[in-house]
C-alpha cells in the first residue's frame, strides 16, 4: 500500500473516530501514533483544553528529573496534615490523620490512584513556573503548569451554593468557542492546558528515553504503569495480550486519559484523549467507552 493511500485510510479512521465522539456529546481533541513509525491520525491535535489530572504526568516527569538530578531527595519526609490538604476522592486526601509520605512515593500516589493531596504537595517542592519552564526547555509550548489542583477546588467554592448536576450543566454551558470560561481555571489562558499533540510528544520522549536524567524516563513508565483503573483507553484495549500505561484527567465536563498502549507484537501507540462533553452528568458510561472504542480503532488502524 503507498503512503498517500496509507494516509488517506487513517484521515477516514480519524474522521469516523470524531464522528462518534460526537455522537456522544464529545468534543475536544485526540492523537494516536505509532512510536515506531511515526504514522499517526487525530483531530484537533493542537487545540488547548484544561488538563484537569493530565497535569500529573508532566509535572511527574520533572519532580522525577529534579531527584535523578539531585537537586530534590526522593526520600525527604513530607508531612501532610488533614486541616491543608487538597480535596479528593481517594488517597492521602481522604486520609483523616497527618501522615508523612516521601518525595519519590508522593509521585506514585499521584499516578497511580490520581492522589490530589499527594500533587499539590509536589506542586509545593516544584512550583508550577518551574514546572512550565522545564517544559519549554523540554521543547512542549502547549503544555502549562499554571496553579495547584486545590485552586480548582477554591474556584467552586466561591460560587453560590449549587448542587453537583448544576455544577456540571454550569461547565457545559459556561464555555466560549475561544477556551474561555466562568472558572479562570477552566479558562485555557488560566488553566493548566495543553494538547493532545503535546501530550503525545510527551510520551513519545519518555518511551523513547529522549527526556530527562538517565533514569527518569524508565522511572515515569513504570509509575504510569500503576494506574489503578483506566475507564476510558483500558475499555478496549486493556487486556492480557497488551500493556497500557497510562493517566486519567476528570473534572466535571471533563474526560481525558493519555497512555502507551503495547500490543503483543511490540508495536507502541502513544495515545491522548482530551474529551469535553456536553453532557451534565457525572457517570457517563457511553462516553467512556466511546473514547475506548475510538482508541481501539486508531490501534488498530495504525498497526495493520
Amino acid at each position: 500500500m503507498s503512503s498517500d493511500v496509507a494516509g488517506g485510510a487513517l484521515q477516514v479512521v480519524a474522521a469516523d473516530v470524531e464522528q462518534e465522539w460526537r455522537r456522544a456529546g464529545l468534543s475536544g481533541g485526540f492523537l494516536a501514533r505509532h512510536l515506531q513509525t511515526s504514522e499517526q491520525l487525530g483531530f484537533g491535535v493542537d487545540r488547548v483544553l484544561p488538563l484537569a489530572s493530565v497535569v500529573k504526568v508532566p509535572l511527574a516527569l520533572v519532580v522525577l528529573d529534579e531527584i535523578a538530578s539531585g537537586r530534590l531527595d526522593g526520600a525527604q519526609q513530607v508531612r501532610l496534615d488533614p486541616a491543608e490538604r487538597t480535596p479528593g476522592p481517594t488517597g492521602l486526601s481522604v486520609f483523616a490523620h497527618p501522615s508523612s509520605v516521601a518525595v519519590e512515593d508522593l509521585v506514585t500516589m499521584s499516578l497511580a490512584v490520581s492522589d490530589n493531596a499527594a500533587t499539590d504537595a509536589l506542586l509545593a517542592l516544584v512550583p508550577p513556573d518551574v514546572v512550565t519552564t522545564r517544559l519549554r526547555r523540554w521543547g512542549w509550548h502547549d503544555l502549562t503548569v499554571r496553579h495547584p489542583l486545590h485552586e480548582l477546588y477554591t474556584a467552586l467554592g466561591r460560587l453560590p451554593e449549587r448542587t453537583r448536576s448544576d455544577l456540571r450543566e454550569l461547565a457545559v454551558s459556561a464555555s466560549t468557542q475561544g477556551g474561555g470560561h466562568v472558572l479562570p481555571q477552566l479558562d485555557v489562558a488560566h488553566a493548566n492546558a495543553g494538547s493532545a499533540g503535546a501530550l503525545v510528544e510527551l510520551l513519545a520522549a519518555v518511551w523513547g528515553d529522549r527526556v530527562g536524567a538517565p533514569g527518569v524516563a524508565a522511572r515515569l513508565r513504570g509509575a504510569m504503569g500503576h494506574q489503578l483503573v483506566s475507564p476510558r483507553l483500558g475499555v478496549e484495549l486493556a487486556s492480557d495480550l497488551t500493556t497500557l500505561r497510562s493517566k486519567t484527567g476528570s473534572f466535571l465536563n471533563l474526560r481525558h486519559e493519555i497512555g502507551v498502549v503495547t500490543t503483543a507484537e511490540g508495536d507502541q501507540v502513544a495515545i491522548a484523549a482530551l474529551a469535553v462533553s456536553s453532557v451534565p452528568a457525572e457517570q457517563q458510561p457511553e462516553a467512556d467507552a466511546t473514547i475506548g472504542a475510538g482508541a481501539r480503532m486508531a490501534v488498530e488502524a495504525l498497526t495493520a
